[in-house]
Parts: structure tokens; sequence; C-alpha cells
């Protein structure tokens, strides 16, 4: 009997090994697939963005790139595409994703940034991985079970080639789907797969910097923790204020212009209206190269205002494309104006800022840290906590992500199960 138990407990420790090497296996080749189409996703990010800078002028053409972006999508049967939702559902229901997906989203959004649009990368890399990843799991025949493993393994590894940031990318996969639970399961395959696209990235020369420069840090006291926790209530605010105008916004381009080229014109126009207004392109684009002019000291006070309406009018137009890196601008330029208000070293609440309000965006309390961590670094560390998590309360149920579902209360140990508002 006793050696028919050994057996038994061999057998199972045979099958959780080869079932480990499975998954290494499966992680290791989504992200050199995902990763290698990520980067070239980046550069082509990157040609879009440099063109545009080189001639200005191009960014009268965000009528013609609309429009071609709602043709495209027209043509594949996708004009109802719902975005970073679909993959949210993909992960925690097993709805399948189109392989279509991931040739759209990259050519539409480079679209985006070639002609001036606000919007983010990393968003739409949630996209691009998914879907590839998804496909690759058809293919392969997965289960429901490990298919959800595998879409996420294709969101980790296509944000961590985009951004650089494994860590965060490999957490806020299995975090951002179901607020409350986390499949650790795919804990050791997500991490895989994006430290291998990380890799792959820094071959292909991305990523050589470490983040962005801090100057000075706050001490931990009884005064910065205060001043610290204020600045995350005041985020909060910035955070429910982002993910509302967000929401609205294709909402009355639907009430007003129910046609979806219309839509997408009239869009283009009032961005096109509010460049021309503002003087210069600071707010077109993904505006990474304004975050760090304001961290590195520059104090633009209607910056957060301007992007959140840019993103929205860009965004809920029809334009494709990611809103995180938009949170991050929003929040880096509301940090930089109140925290230094509030007593904090001016570059600290910049970034302060950007990850709190990615927190309070996203509700992704741990992804947060992780993203101050490889961002920023590990000076001050503790306060980064106390900023997300004041400002991850106090967010309330308000999300970017419609299909995100909140499991359990942000106040007590309580199940409630509720989609994102």
């Amino acid at each position: 009997m006793r050696q028919l138990m050994e057996r038994e407990q061999m057998h199972t420790h045979v099958q959780e090994g080869l079932i480990f090497l499975k998954w290494v296996l499966y992680a290791c080749s989504i992200g050199l697939l995902v990763g290698a189409v990520a980067i070239a996703f980046h550069y082509g990010i990157d040609w879009a963005a440099e063109l545009r800078g080189e001639y200005p002028r191009v960014v009268w053409l965000l009528p013609a790139g609309g429009v071609s972006i709602v043709l495209l999508y027209r043509i594949c049967g996708m004009e109802r595409d719902r975005g970073t939702n679909l993959v949210l559902v993909a992960v925690r229901e097993a709805e399948p994703l189109k392989l279509r997906t991931a040739p759209l989203i990259f050519l539409s959004t480079i679209i985006t940034h070639l002609v001036g649009g606000s919007a983010g990368r990393e968003g739409a890399a949630l996209q691009l991985g998914g879907s590839l990843a998804a496909f690759v799991g058809r293919k392969i025949r997965l289960d429901a079970k490990d298919s959800r493993m595998m879409v996420m393994c294709g969101m980790a590894a296509a944000f961590s080639a985009l951004f650089g940031t494994p860590l965060t990318a490999a957490i806020f996969a299995m975090e951002v789907v179901s607020v409350g639970v986390m499949y650790y399961a795919a804990m050791v395959p997500c991490v895989t797969a994006a430290l291998v696209s990380f890799q792959l990235a820094k071959l292909c020369g991305l990523h050589m910097e470490d983040g962005y420069d801090i100057t000075q840090v706050a001490e931990l006291s009884p005064v910065s923790m205060v001043q610290t926790a204020a600045l995350g209530l005041l985020c909060a605010l910035v955070s429910i204020l982002f993910c509302k105008v967000m929401h609205a916004a294709p909402h009355l381009y639907q009430k007003y212009f129910p046609g979806t080229l219309l839509r997408v014109t009239v869009g283009a126009l009032l961005v096109l209206a509010l460049t021309v207004a503002v003087g210069n392109q600071d707010y077109n684009g993904a505006g990474d190269a304004v975050i760090r002019r304001m961290l590195a000291g520059e104090t633009i006070p209607e910056a957060f205002l301007l992007k959140i309406l840019f993103t929205a009018l860009t965004l809920g137009a029809g334009f494709r494309g990611g809103e995180i890196v938009p949170v991050l601008f929003t929040g880096c330029a509301f940090g930089t104006l109140v925290g230094p208000l509030l007593g904090l070293p001016h570059s600290f609440s910049g970034a302060l800022g950007m990850a709190a309000v990615f927190c309070g965006a996203t509700n992704c309390l741990l992804s947060s840290l992780m993203l101050a961590f490889e961002l920023f670094g590990g000076g001050g560390l503790p306060l980064y906590a106390l900023c997300c998590g004041v400002s991850y309360m106090l967010s309330g149920y308000y999300g970017l992500y419609s299909e995100q579902k909140i499991v359990y209360s942000k106040f007590k140990t309580e199940w409630i199960d509720k989609k994102a508002k």
C-alpha cells in the first residue's frame, strides 16, 4: 500500500514537472513570437512620431487617417471591435480572439500616431499580444483554461517588449482582468514570456536606458506620508475624471454623429482645431518627450486637462491606440503641478502622480508598484505604495476598461463581482 502511494506521488511529481516544462516552452515561444512583432510595432510607432516631428504639417491629414482606420476595420468585418475589453473577456471567459485583430491594431495605431492622434501604444500591445497568443493556442489545440493563460502570456510579452518593464507587464496581465483575484498559475509563464520578449527587445536596440531620471526623492517621515497620501487622494479624483471623460466621449459622438465615417472626421477636425489653438503638438501622439521635460523640472498647469481632452476626442471618435501612456502623461502633469504645492520634490511628485493615476485608472495596485520600481528605481518605494494605495481605494469602481471585473470590495473583505464603470 505504501509503495503504491509513493508511486502515485512520484507520478504526480513527474506530471507537474512536465507541465512546468510545457509552460516554459510555450512562454519562451510566445515571448519570441510576440516580442518580435511588438518590436516591429515599436519601431513603426517611432518612425511615425519621427516623421511627424520632421514634417509637422502631416497633422493636417488627421481626417484622412481617421477615415482610413474606420475603413480598414469595416473591410475586415471588425468595425464593432471592442479593443482591449475583448482581450479581458478572452482571459476571463475564454472568448475567442480573432487573428486579424493583430494586423489591424498594428496598422491603425501607427496611422493614429503618424497623423497626430493622442494615444499610447501599450493598450494596443495588449490586443496585439493577446490575439497572436490566442491564435497559437488554437493551433496547438489548448483547452479553454490553458488558452486563457496563453493569452496572458501574449499580453505580458507585448507590453514588456514595448515599454521595457517586464515585471509590470507580467503582473498587469494577471491583475487587470479580475481585480482581487489573480491566476497565480500564470506567474511563471507570464514572467518568462515578459523576460524573453524584453531580452529580445534589448538585443534589437530598445530599452537601453532604464526608466526616467528622478533627481530628488522625499525621505520617509510622518510629514512626507501625509503629503503623499494627500497627493494620492487628488490623483484618485484625476483618475476618475480621466475614466469618465474617456467613457463619455464615444457616447456623445454616437449620439450626435451616428455614422462612423462622419464621427471620425468630426473627431479629427476637433483634435486638429485644438492643436492649432494650443500652438504646438505637445498633446499629439503619446507624449513621452513632454513627460521627460516635466520630470526634468518643467511645470505645465493645464497639461493634465488638455491631455485628457485630446485623448478622449481621439479615441472616442474611432482612432486606435492605447490609453496607458496618456494616463501616465496626465499623472505626471498633475503630480508636478500639485506635488510641490504640498511640499514634495518636483520630479518625485511627477513620478508619484504617474504611478497613482495609473493605479486609479486601471485598478491594478501591484502593477503600479512594479511600474514605480522599474521606471523610477527603488528609492521612495514605501511612499509610492502609500500614494497608489490611497488612489486605489478612493478611485472607487471606475476603470479604463468596462469589461474589467472588480471581484472583491476595495473597502472590506467582501465579494462584490461587479464591472468597472
